[in-house]
């Protein structure tokens, strides 16, 4: 399978759902590709990310008419309230909550790991998701009901060799994902996704100049691409799965079959 090539927004008939969503760390890679499966089925959309220029980019891809993008690093609680303030005075409510946005700094061995670093990757991973899922929860979906997604990653149930921290805090985001199922039902919905390597830039130095090598690891023969998550989130955000919450939905490529006995 190659990478689909999509047309631009505004040469399509899109419908309109009703919905609005708002996706972090959106400018590029997966969040980018959850915002275009979101945006093909009719949502309105608010994408953030750091850099203004990649987001006002972005935008214009996407859809300015349906897609507004709201600049700031996710940890930053300032940011979160803007974004979140800017969703309901823009498109009026935020059914959806796609926690994306995440970093990696650091290579290693745990017995090295500089903790600034780990506090860095847990501000940005786990601590700005929870953030984002309080503020979406008190400005609509407390009364109104919704749905959470948080990316997680196969790093977050098993062991990652040299991404440790960033395995862990992947494994927060699972457990997070537990806690406010359990706490925000019936009303919302939170489940997450674990993708394995997906070829976006983040993800580039597991497989740049080898991509063959690493892509015959996998049984369905080659790595995931954003559309590949865009599909499962739009899926645990839509009716189909209403009776869904609590779970991670682990999308490999088959590659956790390699783990059997034999």
């Amino acid at each position: 399978m190659t990478e689909r090539t999509r047309q631009p927004e505004s040469e399509r008939q899109l419908p309109d759902s009703g919905k609005v969503a708002l996706i972090t760390g959106a400018s590029r890679g997966i969040g980018y590709g959850v915002a275009e499966a979101f945006v093909a089925r009719g949502d309105r959309v608010c994408i953030t990310g750091r850099g203004e220029d990649a987001l006002k980019e972005a935008v214009e891809r996407l859809g300015s008419d349906r897609v507004i993008g709201v600049a700031g690093k996710a940890h930053d609680e300032q940011h979160q309230a803007a974004a979140v303030a800017r969703v309901m005075e823009t498109f009026g409510r935020v059914d959806f909550l796609v926690n994306n946005a995440g970093t990696n700094p650091v290579f290693g061995p745990m017995a090295e790991l500089d903790l600034n670093v780990a506090r860095k990757v847990y501000e940005t991973n786990v601590i700005s998701a929870l953030g984002f899922a309080q503020r979406t929860w008190r400005a609509w979906q407390k009364e109104n009901g919704g749905a959470i997604v948080n990316i997680a990653s196969v790093a977050g149930i098993s062991a990652s060799p040299f991404i440790g921290a960033y395995g862990m805090s992947k494994a927060a985001m699972v457990n997070l994902t537990l806690q406010l199922a359990h706490e925000f039902a019936p009303a919302v919905r939170v489940n997450a996704i674990a993708p394995a390597v997906v070829k976006t830039k983040f993800a580039q130095a597991l497989y740049e100049g080898r991509e063959a090598e690493a892509a015959a690891a996998y049984p369905m023969g080659r790595l995931g691409v954003p559309e590949d998550i865009g599909g499962a989130a739009a899926f645990l955000t839509s009716d189909q799965s209403d009776w869904i919450t609590g779970q991670t939905l682990v999308v490999d490529g088959g590659i956790f079959l390699n783990t059997g006995v034999g």
